[in-house]
């Protein structure tokens, strides 16, 4: 039992070293900056992937097309219409 205490209390006096005099503010300081860095990026990645998916590389992008030549191609073509004969009914 005393070993297992013994090295609880070695694991706790480091931790706690930590907290005092011993404590590296370089070291713990440039994690922060790291981790706030990568989390500001994907914040920005993401907000920059919202507003592409919003507005598109340019005034009317490819898929605003596409779906413009399937509507118009529908309507030619009398896809999804409710027919009017009563032949379908």
């Amino acid at each position: 039992m005393e070993p297992i205490a013994g090295i609880f209390l070695s694991i706790l006096s480091a931790i706690m070293g930590q907290l005092g005099p011993n404590y590296d503010p370089l070291f713990f300081d440039v994690m922060i900056y790291i981790f706030g860095t990568m989390m500001f990026t994907i914040f920005l990645l993401g907000i920059i992937a919202f507003w592409l998916r919003v507005h598109g590389w340019a005034y009317k992008d490819n898929r605003e097309k596409w779906v413009d030549e399937l509507d118009r191609h529908f309507e030619r073509e009398g896809i999804g219409l409710i027919p009017d004969n009563g032949k379908y009914w």
